[in-house]
């Protein structure tokens, strides 16, 4: 009795077709179907294309058992018959594919091949797009914060048609072109491309009567005021993002987000690492040499610095608290002071007379006790 063949025992082993062992891994069996996509493509060889075709497909057949887990395990123990009937792209998940879109975009726009049953269900509602601001700020609202209005040039949903885009008491009809599909079809070899309708831009809705004052844009121009907040301890190029004060979406969809970038202006007396401050301090000879007390500004206001005797240009000082509040933390960073010790330009008569003596001091040699520099300094400007 003449017996009716299933098919299964015509078609090769997948990892055969793959040529990998039985124990690749993943990133082997990835790879083994990209070297054949790109050897088999039928546009590369449109001299044997059926050929092509017959083998490009039976490399993603192949690839599309062996790269799901569950079905390679039902490969693996039952073969070809575990796989629940024939195997080939429409039992697959088409996903698997869009990794590959180097591979197989350039030729055939993978991108928008496969979807399931071959069409494209889409939304007509797309997010508004996000916006940027810059904003200039001084030093000290930097520094501790404020708070500041800012008007803001974008698109918001239309009052009139409320971001639909049809006249009141109107709605879209399905596009004619695609059926209200979005995308139309065609066939090209074993494979079903489907494209973006140009005429409806994928939404499969056309405004059959649309709104007289956004004229069916469902978005109208407008400047929008904002209280923006800004916390202290920004910098420049700190970023704040402000939740749906972006464009308005397109019929009816959310809208985008505002970037606010912030640029600090910079201050005449202090420099800024971090949330440290730095500052120079010029101090004089004798304040060096004998040591002072001295006030120092700061941005809270003037602070007390104890300048020991003998202090030498460079000698840095930290005064705890008084930097600028830390953005992503809690408390302040501190103020570095650094001394400068000033010569003066000109020298009335008396100090001169007084640093000459020192000098001639400080070269007698010989002296039963030498006395410590800053020791001759006190006695000659007591």
């Amino acid at each position: 009795m003449a017996t009716r063949s299933n098919g299964l025992n015509d078609k090769r082993d997948y990892y055969e077709v793959l040529g990998v062992t039985r124990d690749a891994n993943p990133e082997e069996i990835k790879k083994a179907y990209r070297r054949l996509a790109l050897q088999w493509h039928p546009d590369r060889n449109p001299d044997h294309k059926k050929v092509s075709e017959d083998k490009f497909k039976e490399a993603a057949e192949a690839y599309g058992v062996l790269s799901d887990a569950q079905k390679k395990a039902q490969y693996d123990r039952y073969g070809h018959a575990g796989l629940g009937g024939p195997a080939g792209f429409g039992g697959f998940d088409p996903t698997i594919f869009s990794e590959f879109s180097d591979v197989l975009g350039d030729f055939f726009g993978f991108g928008e091949v496969f979807s399931q049953g071959g069409q494209r269900r889409r939304t007509r509602a797309h997010r508004g797009a996000d916006l940027r601001y810059d904003l200039t700020l001084s030093f000290e609202d930097a520094a501790f914060g404020t708070k500041t209005r800012i008007k803001i040039p974008r698109t918001e949903a239309c009052s009139t048609c409320g971001g639909s885009g049809a006249k009141p008491g109107t709605h879209p009809i399905p596009c004619r072109s695609c059926g209200g599909r979005g995308a139309l079809r065609s066939q090209q070899g074993f494979l079903t491309i489907s494209r973006t309708c140009p005429a409806c831009s994928g939404s499969g809705q056309v405004l059959a009567d649309p709104c007289q004052s956004c004229r069916g844009e469902g978005r109208v121009r407008a400047e929008k005021t904002l209280s923006v907040p800004i916390p202290a301890g920004v910098d420049t190029d700190s970023r704040l993002r402000i939740a749906g004060e972006g464009e308005a979406g397109i019929h009816g969809g959310p809208q985008g987000d505002l970037y606010v970038f912030i640029r600090v202006q910079e201050h005449p007396f202090f420099d800024r690492e971090g949330s440290d401050l730095l500052c120079t301090i010029p101090i004089s000879f004798p304040q060096a040499a004998l040591g002072a007390q001295i006030e120092v500004p700061t941005l809270d206001g003037k602070e007390t610095l104890h300048i020991p005797e003998g202090t030498q240009t460079g000698t840095r000082f930290r005064i705890r608290g008084k930097g600028i509040s830390k953005l992503e933390g809690h408390g302040r960073g501190d103020l570095y002071v650094f001394a400068k010790v000033v010569t003066p330009a000109r020298l009335r008569k008396e100090q001169r007379r007084l640093l000459e003596e020192l000098a001639a001091l400080d070269t007698t040699e010989n002296q039963p006790t030498e006395k410590k520099f800053t020791e001759k300094v006190k006695d000659l400007f007591s």
